[in-house]
């Protein structure tokens, strides 16, 4: 899960890429970069860290130009190193930067090409690398000049990248001095959306993650890029787009809906907010008819994303809502930290519940989702030890039982507490008095509600049906090994030891 954003303005648009990274920041607070294009030179800075951390007055005064790519961060494949940290740059041909958000399934095979056909250099474990040198190899074999390079050379390189490329991309790149190029993969897994504005100088573009991006630095959004299509904003402000995929099929992440993205975002056309009122509103009429003699006295919300759910299923109940824990706004996301100890400790940080709501009540918490159960295990304690005489908890999202290989952090079976549990063992295990869960139709109707267009999304972590078609148990068994938090943890002590030779050399 990353958060990429381009912009081809008439002035400098650094100012507007940090804003922007900074509304994307919950998509990913692990590192930040982004490049910029005055000319043809390019200003390039990165870093791990927040937006706000990364990005001194010193680097912003440095990063000129009127088009340039940005990028926020949370590894799902690699290491947590600021090596990969991105945007990513190879040379040739014509300079490129790419910035990337999700996760190829068939990265290995690609690296292998790459460096023994392709004979191209990967310094990273990074797919996103892979992603870019794959584009650079496409657009290279069109063997023209950047002074020649037409439209159709770019669209024809992307649709030779989504034949060789697999799994769920949103990717954003510049050619240096040509213009910005984004594309999404032939099944539309990962959001991207693009807009305009205009200025007194002329029509300005962005494409973005999500559409807050576009919508807190005053572009309207046009709509969402379709699955296999590729946007091409030239750098002098003319927009092009072609379907570069042979057979595109419509299936976006469910999960955006119900955690990643923000609930004022709209994303394939549907309002997250909109759509997580309605999971709300299906997980009470569960309620109803499976505890109709429930004595459920408040509901309370674990913040933030159990929020938007927890109010409808609270009026529907016909229940008090309260609001029972406070949130430190400066502890990151835990479901996107790496490691358990940390995401077990950061709950306590982030959380304080305020114990008048809970001391002798009945209570229903609600969430978004049961991942790991780590954090409603910590969350349920805090409950009972501030007095709440039974707790319930509500899951707007069904069981996550299987791993994501899109780009989400579920990359082991091992790590997900309902695998191969019934829903009475899970709720034993994080200590919940009982536990309900959303059913899986209800989840699709509620966000399929904002565009009866999509036919299916990709729900392959709830049913372990991967819309791709190309998921084997061999690769789910090499992803668990090298992406378990244990093994990552091993990679980045690795990694950061390599760093400290390096700086003393």
């Amino acid at each position: 899960m990353c958060g990429i954003i381009g912009i081809v303005a008439k002035n400098y648009i650094n100012q507007a890429l940090y804003d922007g990274l900074t509304v994307l920041q919950h998509r990913g607070q692990d590192a930040a970069g982004m490049v910029t294009c005055e000319g043809f030179k390019l200003h390039l800075h990165k870093a791990n860290g927040l937006v706000r951390d990364v990005f001194r007055t010193r680097h912003m005064l440095n990063l000129k130009g009127n088009m340039g790519i940005g990028h926020v961060r949370y590894p799902t494949a690699g290491c947590a190193s600021s090596a990969e940290a991105q945007p990513f740059y190879v040379n040739s041909p014509y300079g490129i930067t790419l910035a990337h958000n999700g996760n190829l399934t068939n990265s290995e095979k690609l690296k292998h090409d790459l460096m023994t056909e392709d004979l191209r250099h990967l310094n990273t474990q990074s797919d996103s690398e892979v992603l870019l040198n794959i584009l650079a190899h496409e657009l290279q074999a069109s063997g023209v000049l950047r002074k020649h390079l037409g439209i159709d050379d770019i669209f024809r390189a992307v649709g030779r990248l989504h034949d060789r490329c697999r799994g769920g991309y949103a990717a954003v790149a510049m050619i240096t001095g040509v213009g910005i190029l984004a594309f999404r993969d032939p099944f539309g897994i990962r959001p991207i959306v693009f807009g305009e504005r205009m200025t007194d100088l002329g029509k300005e573009y962005i494409v973005a993650s999500e559409s807050v991006a576009i919508d807190a630095l005053g572009f309207e959004l046009t709509r969402d890029i379709k699955p296999g299509e590729a946007v091409f904003i030239t750098v002098q402000g003319e927009i092009h787009t072609y379907q570069c995929a042979k057979k595109p099929q419509y299936s976006p992440c469910i999960f955006e809906h119900i955690y990643l993205a923000r609930p004022d975002s709209i994303i394939d056309n549907i309002s997250v907010y909109k759509a997580r009122l309605r999971m709300g509103e299906a997980l009470a009429r569960k309620i109803l008819k499976i505890r109709p003699d429930h004595d459920i006295d408040v509901v309370i919300p674990i913040p933030d994303t159990g929020r938007t759910a927890a109010i409808p299923l609270a009026h529907i109940l016909g229940v008090k809502y309260r609001e029972g824990f406070i949130k430190n706004r400066y502890i990151p996301r835990t479901f996107i930290m790496p490691g358990q100890s940390v995401r077990k400790k950061s709950v306590r940080q982030k959380l304080n519940a305020i114990e008048l709501e809970f001391k002798d009540k009945n209570v229903l918490l609600v969430d978004d989702s049961i991942v790991r159960g780590t954090t409603s295990g910590e969350i349920i304690k805090m409950a009972k030890e501030a007095g709440a005489s039974k707790v319930y908890f509500a899951s707007a999202a069904p069981p996550v039982r299987f791993p994501n290989v899109y780009g989400i952090d579920m990359s082991t079976v091992d790590e997900l507490i309902a695998h191969n549990k019934s829903d009475e063992e899970v709720a034993k295990l994080i200590g919940a008095d009982w536990l309900i869960y959303q059913e899986l139709d209800d989840l699709i109707n509620a966000a399929r509600e904002g565009n009866p267009d999509i036919h299916q999304f990709d729900t392959s972590c709830f049913t372990g049906e991967y819309v791709t078609g190309d998921i084997s148990d061999d690769y789910l068994a090499h992803v668990s090994s090298i992406r378990n938090d244990a093994a990552r943890q091993a990679i980045d002590v690795d990694d950061e030891t390599l760093i400290d030779l390096s700086n003393n050399a």
